[in-house]
């Protein structure tokens, strides 16, 4: 019995001599180094969506922490501007933010008792209706944003042959347009991809607008909705009237001189 006594101290003796060994073999390690910290920045974002042509008020924004390398020069930030929230508060957003997105000062505008239209308009450009239907409009396919040939079409009869039938001429008036509302939408409602109206405004430069109002008297216009593959390509056709009537020359089909313009 003794000697069983005398087994289990040796054991329990030997054991905690081990235990003893590690844990002072294991205070001699050196000590992982310190997690680097990223500097930080506070950065005004979104705290919702905010959309086209709202008004944005400061519950609207909040500051989120972003790390300082990726924090663009056009983010706001708390150290430089720390009462942003309350500065932008009554701008209107001339683009839709989603919720987080950083706040950029471009994107909103002060409207100072200007309408809607007048505040996100881009400068020297004009904003111009003209009526439209289901079947001018593209079947009701184009929405706000998208850009637009514009086609007049109208028919001429030779005064000299009234028996002879009328000559139906097309011709692009105006080329890649940007849309800016359908009747008095300026976004898709509810995402519908449909949108018919019977008015559309366009966003023209200011010989663009004359244009328009002359090509409205002189037939019907129609709308090609252009691909957004293609938006940023450039072309010389219908460029504006005045320039075509620069580029052309008259063709004379069933005796009526039809200007054609001069393919470069």
């Amino acid at each position: 019995m003794n000697r069983a006594r005398i087994l289990v101290l040796s054991i329990a003796l030997g054991a905690g001599g081990v235990a003893a060994y590690l844990v002072a073999g294991s205070d001699d390690k050196p000590a992982p180094p310190p997690v680097a910290q990223l500097p930080t920045v506070d950065v005004l974002v979104a705290k919702s969506e905010i959309g086209l042509g709202q008004t944005v008020k400061p519950e609207d924004l909040q500051w989120q922490t972003w790390p300082a390398a990726s924090a663009s020069s056009s983010f706001i930030r708390r150290n430089e501007r720390p009462d942003a929230a309350t500065q932008f508060a009554g701008s209107i957003a001339r683009g839709t933010f989603i919720a987080g997105e950083p706040i950029r000062e471009q994107k909103l505008v002060k409207a100072d008792g200007a309408g809607f239209m007048a505040a996100v308009l881009p400068t020297g450009m004009r904003a111009v209706s003209t009526e439209i239907s289901a079947e001018t409009g593209a079947g009701g396919f184009i929405l706000p944003n998208d850009r637009v040939d514009v086609i007049l079409t109208r028919r001429v009869k030779n005064p000299e042959r009234p028996s002879m039938p009328e000559v139906v001429l097309s011709e692009i008036v105006l080329t890649n347009i940007r849309v800016l509302a359908i009747d008095q939408a300026p976004k898709e409602k509810d995402g519908q991809n449909v949108l018919v109206g019977k008015t559309v405004t366009l966003e023209l430069k200011p010989d663009q607008a004359t244009d328009l109002a002359a090509a409205r008297q002189a037939g019907t216009l129609s709308l090609a909705l252009r691909s957004i593959a293609d938006v940023n390509q450039t072309s010389d056709i219908g460029d504006g009237l005045s320039r075509k009537r620069a580029e052309s020359v008259n063709v004379v089909r069933y005796g009526i001189a039809a200007p054609t313009t001069i393919q470069k």
